[in-house]
């Protein structure tokens, strides 16, 4: 049973020289805003030294791969690649490409054959977008964009008949529909999502269940989850999540990589996500106290006698993951 210790001394250097490498939460463990937390490029080049690997798992959907990869480089993160980040734009990209092309057993990471999978309607950003595309996955324009379209084309050439309010502009069935983060959210955006949805065949996945996000003078932005609920309510339809606690992001990195999961470090810095999908996926976890979470939510959770709510304590704690190099030979 996970006991919420601190990780230090002689118990730090045992965990991890047990282990086979470290999955990370981004935001709030490695940087906050644009600013390193102090000691994690350093923590990451030792464990590249001591033969650990380490991967990164974020529920944040609105950059790519291809932008995280830049911001790790911009904040003095050496070495990482691209390989190495599992976000859960990417893990759903992967995850309609096989529901989508009927590819259930594709490895994770590329496609097989030239299936083309139908429409995909998104409430997300660009960085969700691009990963999508760059799954192979063609994305419907959506109505709002369509209009923005003819009112700036000055409508020439006659009116297009009326689509079926089921399929995209090309008359194909929407096959899903996808919600990340969209600080762009409408009520326009509801509805066709709605619409695309009496379709029992349209997928409904959301990327992450996070509720709100933290930002950096104290107040709350609402997150994915609150997004996705208001899609869940008003289509009375129950969303497929991806991102943490969920367990497919570990399974694309297992497919991938190989790893054991008993051998394997969870460090994230939200209780309820990150902590959770350590448990859920059979790693030992690690809090760090740099983030959304504190260690009296855990010893609270500890000390309760929910069975869901012991789920949520980590096995570890430590102030910043800089405490974790101690534990590494140099």
């Amino acid at each position: 049973m996970a006991g919420c210790r601190r990780l230090s001394g002689s118990c730090l250097r045992e965990v991890l020289g047990e282990a086979q490498g470290v999955l990370f939460d981004c935001d709030g463990v490695l940087w906050t805003g644009e600013r390193a937390v102090p000691g994690a490029p350093e923590l990451l080049e030792r464990l590249g030294r001591n033969g650990k690997a380490a991967f990164f798992v974020s529920n944040n959907s609105r950059r790519s791969v291809a932008e995280l990869e830049r911001r790790f480089c911009r904040l003095g993160f050496r070495g990482v690649r691209g390989e190495q980040v599992f976000s859960s734009a990417l893990c759903t990209a992967l995850y309609l490409r096989r529901r989508l092309a009927g590819g259930e057993g594709e490895a994770a990471d590329g496609a097989s054959g030239d299936s083309s999978p139908g429409p995909v309607f998104v409430l997300g950003g660009e960085g969700l977008r691009g990963e999508l595309r760059d799954a192979g996955l063609h994305l419907t324009s959506g109505a709002e964009e369509e209009e923005e379209e003819e009112e700036e084309g000055g409508g020439g050439g006659g009116e297009e008949p009326p689509r079926p309010p089921l399929t995209d502009r090309e008359g194909l069935p929407v096959r899903a529909v996808v919600v990340g983060y969209d600080d762009q959210f409408t009520f326009a955006k509801l509805s066709e999502a709605c619409a695309y949805l009496r379709d029992p065949q349209c997928l409904l996945v959301a990327t992450d269940p996070d509720p709100w996000h933290p930002l950096s003078n104290g107040q709350r932005t609402p997150g994915t989850g609150s997004l996705t609920a208001a899609v869940e309510t008003a289509s009375g339809r129950k969303a497929v999540v991806i991102g943490k606690p969920n367990t497919y992001m570990f399974e694309c990195i297992v497919e991938r990589f190989g790893v054991d999961p008993s051998r394997m470090l969870m460090v994230g810095d939200r209780l309820e996500t990150d902590i959770l999908f350590g448990k859920n996926c059979g790693l030992d976890t690690v809090l760090t106290l740099t983030g959304v979470s504190n260690l009296e939510e855990a010893q609270a959770y500890m000390a309760s006698d929910s069975p869901a709510a012991k789920d949520l304590v980590p096995h570890y704690y430590v102030d910043s993951i800089a405490d974790l190099i101690p534990g590494l030979d140099d």
